[in-house]
């Protein structure tokens, strides 16, 4: 398969495994040192990914804030922020949501009405992948011939299954904050239907205590 040789995904989540709420709000869960950490991770990557569900959660705008990591990228050659794409396979994306503009891929599916993706066209550039939904190893394959070879995945809980269940996670990054959301309907770091057998398997790189929890690192086994 054609496709970026890095695809992180990257996370907070509560000890007990929550990344938000079961309103579906966000929680500040990272302290300044792994908002500090997930900042680099954004400016050396090529694409920012998010699912669209994170999009109307939270709004995020998925820029690199630092004037020192922009400045970074422009002496590399490269624009001040990467690549921001948006998996939204019906185009449910609000024309207000701050992620939009110049530098943002909105990938949808050819289910999505013309009728919603039109307005879009105008804020983004639209990349069509899959069928009834946006088929992610093609939209990988897209982004490879883009020159994307490194992507950071930011959520959430719906796009790191779908991610983790074809197959093209090679790292997961996560800060474990030292507090409890609870909730059964709370979203956890990888939701979906779930696996009954043949699991993926992890391998831990890394594991260092900061703000008062710990960044665990692990690689995702063939």
């Amino acid at each position: 398969m054609d496709r970026p040789n890095v695809i992180i995904i990257n996370s907070a989540m509560s000890a007990d495994g929550k990344i938000s709420s079961f309103e579906r709000r966000q929680v500040r869960i990272s302290g300044h040192e792994d908002l500090d950490r997930v900042g680099l991770l954004r400016a050396r990557s090529d694409a920012i990914m998010v699912g669209v569900g994170t999009v109307l959660a939270d709004d995020p705008g998925l820029r690199v804030k630092s004037q020192e990591l922009k400045k970074m990228r422009s002496d590399r050659g490269l624009p001040e922020d990467p690549l921001r794409v948006v998996v939204d396979s019906r185009a449910r994306t609000p024309l207000d949501a701050e992620v939009l503009g110049e530098g943002c891929i909105l990938a949808v599916s050819k289910a999505a009405s013309e009728e919603r993706v039109a307005p879009l066209r105008k804020r983004c550039e639209i990349v069509v992948a899959g069928d009834e939904k946006v088929d992610l190893a093609e939209l990988m394959s897209i982004l490879k011939r883009r020159g994307v070879d490194r992507i950071m995945v930011e959520g959430g809980a719906t796009l790191n299954w779908s991610l983790v269940e074809a197959g093209l996670v090679d790292e997961i990054s996560v800060y474990v904050g030292p507090l409890i959301i609870g909730g059964e309907g709370a979203p956890t770091l990888v939701d979906g239907p779930g696996f009954c057998g043949d699991f993926p398997r992890l391998e831990l790189i890394s594991a260092d205590l900061i703000d008062g929890g710990v960044l665990l690192r692990w690689r995702v086994l063939p």
